[in-house]
């Protein structure tokens, strides 16, 4: 029975996810209220503050999803982080995958589009890189080179992440974009490798 209810759950919560991302992309977030997104998945506004404490929640879970990924890499791995941080990103550059800026499907674009181009989404975005950063520092040993080399390999990615992500807006395949991203990759990963 426990198995229904956690469906069930989930169900309201993804259903609830999906109406408010739609209606963002449609209205822009601040155009957009939470009676508008309780009404469009059929729930109460009760309802939905017990399953996203804010506004900003039904759009950035799917980036939570992803929180404290570096520092688990890492953790899970005995390479030196460096090595194990760049090869990750480089099998998210092979698989495509969202985090790494290198998808063309449109609805990742648009979501995207929407957290870059909204101040409360965007300054959400910077408080998890924030908390990664935090996370990563300590897998690696707490002391200030741990912390700066968090920073400095977070940097990294953000910023090589957000460079395929505007070259695929501009018009690019991920396809296209891909040789360029891994030449961009190697380059920017081999800069801060002594560092670790």
């Amino acid at each position: 029975m426990a198995g229904l209810r956690e469906r069930k759950k989930q169900q309201t919560h993804d259903a609830l996810s999906e109406a408010a991302v739609a209606l963002f992309l449609e209205r822009g977030f601040d155009e957009v209220s939470v009676n508008d997104i309780a009404a469009a998945a059929d729930v109460s506004k009760p309802t939905l503050f017990k399953y996203f404490a804010t506004k900003q929640d039904l759009v950035m879970h799917r980036i939570a999803d992803h929180r404290h990924e570096a520092a688990n890499v890492v953790q899970a791995s005995s390479e030196p982080p460096i090595e194990v941080l760049a090869a990750h990103f480089r099998t998210g550059l092979k698989e495509q995958q969202p985090t790494t800026g290198l998808s063309d499907h449109p609805q990742v674009l648009a979501y995207y589009s929407l957290v870059f181009s909204t101040a409360a989404l965007a300054t959400r975005l910077r408080e998890f890189m924030d908390d990664d950063e935090r996370a990563l520092a300590a897998v690696l040993g707490g002391d200030l080179q741990a912390e700066l080399l968090a920073a400095q390999v977070l940097s990294t990615q953000r910023i090589l992440s957000y460079r395929n992500w505007s070259a695929i807006s501009a018009g690019q395949s991920a396809e296209q974009r891909y040789p360029a991203a891994l030449r961009e990759a190697e380059s920017a990963f081999s800069l801060i490798r002594p560092l670790g």
